[in-house]
């Protein structure tokens, strides 16, 4: 509650929680503190695999009719670019188009606890915002922003978007996690068009005065394909505030969030002001998740390398199966645990069985089993009418504790004849931390294959010599290197 007099109009200072957010986006120097190597080498990894799932979006036509204008013949010459397109869009537009391409296969990197998302699906404010502003500089003779800056940004935007999930739970008020990627692109797109404090503020209140979009479309029974582009969405309203507050002077709401009756705290958050871990830092970056082996919900993730293990030993025999009795932790049975029929591939691919169940039978999962073609195999659902999903207390323990942040599971298989298989368990994915010796040269192999199914011979060897020099990456101009994705 505000202990401002709710009768008085006079105008409160700005919520501390926006005052928080616009001192870390204009004061944290990276550069200056002593664990940032690390976040710049992991962010330089999350823009090539954010990349790459752009990249192998472009297969799917669903994606695609998603990336141009928004009207026919709404393009703006000199604008920002859309990757592995020729498309050229106003920035709030281009900020839709490549959130849409990177989330769409939900196949970029992930974010738990108490909220959990995608921290990547910012870039598609900030590569809009970047391109935008490089070719604008280029044409006028001034200083384009280097690759570098964008990791920066990237940073920053991760961990807004991370530090506010790790206690405060939307989700739980029916609220869908985009409502993060809005808050933290608005911040940072702000800045990045030259937005002083009082700008950012002013645009950070506007993002939740947006309130947030219903999880409905994340859930049985009306999952559907609305997941895909709802981050792309959220960027391209933060660029929108973004542009407001910097080139339009739109007045900004310092209490919108704790404004009695009427603010963001007592309208959507039951009334409860937010709570936080830590303070900003890098934290976010250095600790995130990618999705490298299969794009599917990270609940599911180690579900799915244990059904893998499992596969030679069940593939035979499937018919024979008596159950299959998954533990996972509380979020993913919450979210993900379904039965009965699956309308698309959106139920699918958030529906652990369906996750479980096909690597059991083929021995793989890619973004393609998720197709109808492939769901019409009987043995799927006659598999997936045999399992039981339950909760692991220590899995959920071990989720939420902040030196580990495991997302276990674990997978056994028992046959009718009264035989079964090992318990197979996993504590945390090839894409933690903790295995990140062991998942980069899985992400180089994703990036490089999903550019080679989509750019021509010549753009994917200027994109691999560019991106292996770290030092030369971070130096080149930002639209020189997307420049590189362009058709």
């Amino acid at each position: 509650m505000s202990s401002h007099d709710i009768r008085s109009a006079e105008r409160p200072p700005p919520d501390q929680a926006m005052v928080d957010i616009a001192d870390y986006v204009l004061d944290y120097a990276l550069d200056d503190q002593i664990d940032s190597t690390e976040a710049y080498d992991t962010a330089r990894y999350m823009l090539l695999d954010s990349l790459a799932t752009a990249m192998l979006a472009m297969k799917f036509p669903e994606c695609v009719k998603h990336l141009g204008p928004l009207v026919p013949g709404a393009t703006l010459p000199g604008g920002a670019r859309v990757p592995g397109t020729s498309h050229e869009l106003d920035p709030a537009q281009a900020a839709f188009a490549i959130g849409t391409q990177i989330r769409w296969l939900d196949f970029n990197d992930t974010w738990l606890a108490a909220e959990w998302g995608h921290p990547s699906d910012n870039l598609g404010a900030i590569l809009a915002v970047a391109d935008y502003l490089g070719r604008k500089a280029q044409r006028e003779g001034g200083r384009a922003p280097s690759v570098r800056e964008v990791l920066g940004w990237a940073i920053k935007a991760h961990e807004i978007q991370g530090c506010y999930a790790l206690l405060n739970s939307f989700n739980r008020v029916g609220q869908d996690h985009v409502i993060l990627v809005r808050l933290a692109s608005t911040a940072v797109a702000t800045a990045m068009l030259g937005g002083n404090k009082e700008q950012i503020v002013t645009a950070i209140s506007h993002s939740w005065i947006d309130n947030g979009s219903l999880r409905t479309y994340r859930h049985a029974p009306n999952t559907g394909p609305r997941k895909s582009w709802a981050a792309g969405d959220a960027c391209r309203r933060a660029v929108i505030h973004a542009i407001n507050a910097v080139h339009r002077g739109v007045v900004g709401y310092p209490s919108a969030l704790s404004a009695s009756t009427w603010g963001y705290y007592d309208v959507a958050f039951k009334g409860n002001a937010f709570r936080f871990e830590r303070p900003f830092g890098s934290y976010v970056m250095e600790n995130v998740l990618f999705k490298l082996s299969y794009p599917a919900e990270f609940h599911a993730q180690t579900a799915v390398e244990c059904a893998m293990q499992l596969h030679a030993q069940v593939a035979g025999r499937i018919e024979q199966i008596d159950q299959v009795v998954i533990e996972t932790q509380e979020a993913g049975a919450r979210i993900i645990d379904k039965t009965g029929p699956l309308a698309n591939y959106a139920d699918r691919d958030h529906c652990i069985q369906y996750m479980v169940a096909v690597p059991l039978i083929f021995g793989r999962l890619t973004a393609d089993d998720y197709s109808d073609e492939v769901a019409a195999d009987p043995r799927i659902d006659a598999l997936r009418a045999r399992m039981a999903v339950s909760e692991n207390p220590q899995f959920t323990r071990d989720y939420f504790d902040p030196a580990r942040r495991y997302i276990g599971n674990s997978v056994q298989v028992f046959f009718k004849d009264g035989s079964s298989t090992e318990k197979v368990t996993v504590d945390y994915p090839i894409g933690h931390r903790r295995r990140r010796a062991e998942g980069i040269p899985v992400l180089l192999s994703k990036f490089e294959a999903a550019l080679r199914g989509h750019l021509p011979g010549h753009q994917v060897k200027a994109i691999l010599r560019d991106s292996s020099d770290f030092a030369r990456l971070d130096a080149m101009p930002v639209q020189e290197f997307l420049g590189l994705f362009t058709l």
